[in-house]
């Protein structure tokens, strides 16, 4: 299949980074967001992270940020995903906004159009079950920040095809990355085992065993971890730390996988860490 023109829902920390990816790597986006105050920001951050990028990692640039910036068309409508070559949907990992959102561009889009699923833990084959071409529908794990993380995970739900595998990962290698493919199953492999250990990280702290900072310091010095696990967490979400865990702990029905009462206190609070400028730490 030939792809010029990709559709990004969802202009989120994540969506905007796929949006910025593609656009770099000279495809044509079309983002969408419920949201044109979401959409704005999304549009002023990208420009603002790939003058950054210009600075200290020129050679991913092979245009200027005005360029890149004028392939990305914003929207609220869905319906302009008709002119979309594939789709990559990052809405927030809520099952009935999910569901709604394949529901509709099931619809809109062409029959052959491949819909990447950017979930950190919703199963693959239950997004596919929705649509007329579970066979086009498979999961692309993007991690933050993604311009510059090289590696995806890739999912293959129950009725993923063969053809739809190696459309994604000929899409991820335009973009100068490596698709990793696993079967589907809730969490993956990434997911199943890193909120795991972000969890018992917010547990050592909501029981006083150690500090986040003493947590993160021994992953690092201990380890050699670029970054501790609560620091992970703040640059991930924690609302997404706490999402991805629910659907687990709903899936598995295994009590390892309960959220720490911290984390949805913390939560509630909306310290949410990176994005909200205060979780674990203060930013």
């Amino acid at each position: 299949m030939n792809i010029r023109t990709v559709g990004v829902i969802g202009a989120g920390t994540i969506g905007r980074g796929v949006a910025q990816s593609l656009a770099q790597s000279a495809f044509d986006v079309l983002l969408i967001d419920v949201s044109e105050e979401q959409l704005a920001s999304a549009t002023a951050q990208i420009g603002s992270d790939l003058r950054l990028q210009g600075m200290f990692r020129a050679e991913r640039l092979k245009d200027d940020p005005a360029t890149i910036l004028a392939r990305i068309t914003t929207g609220t409508d869905l319906s302009a995903l008709s002119a979309a070559d594939f789709v990559v949907e990052n809405v927030t990992e809520n099952w009935d906004i999910k569901r709604d959102v394949y529901e509709k561009i099931d619809k809109i889009c062409r029959p052959e159009v491949v819909f990447g699923v950017n979930t950190s833990a919703v199963p693959i084959t239950r997004v596919g079950s929705v649509t007329e071409r579970p066979e086009h529908v498979l999961g692309l794990h993007f991690m933050n920040p993604v311009p510059l993380m090289d590696t995806v995970e890739v999912v293959q739900g129950h009725f993923t095809s063969e053809l739809t595998l190696d459309t994604a990962l000929g899409l991820l290698r335009d973009l100068g990355k490596e698709g990793i493919v696993v079967q589907d199953a809730p969490g993956f492999v990434t997911n199943r085992v890193l909120m795991l250990t972000i969890n018992e990280a917010i547990f050592c702290v909501q029981d006083q065993v150690a500090t986040a900072e003493q947590v993160d310091r021994m992953f690092k010095g201990c380890f050699g971890h670029k970054m501790g696990p609560l620091e992970t967490g703040d640059l991930i979400g924690l609302d997404t730390i706490l999402n991805s865990l629910t659907v687990m702990y709903e899936s598995f029905r295994d009590s390892k996988y309960r959220p720490a009462p911290l984390l949805q206190r913390m939560v509630d609070a909306r310290l949410l860490g990176r994005k909200a400028g205060r979780g674990f730490y203060t930013y």
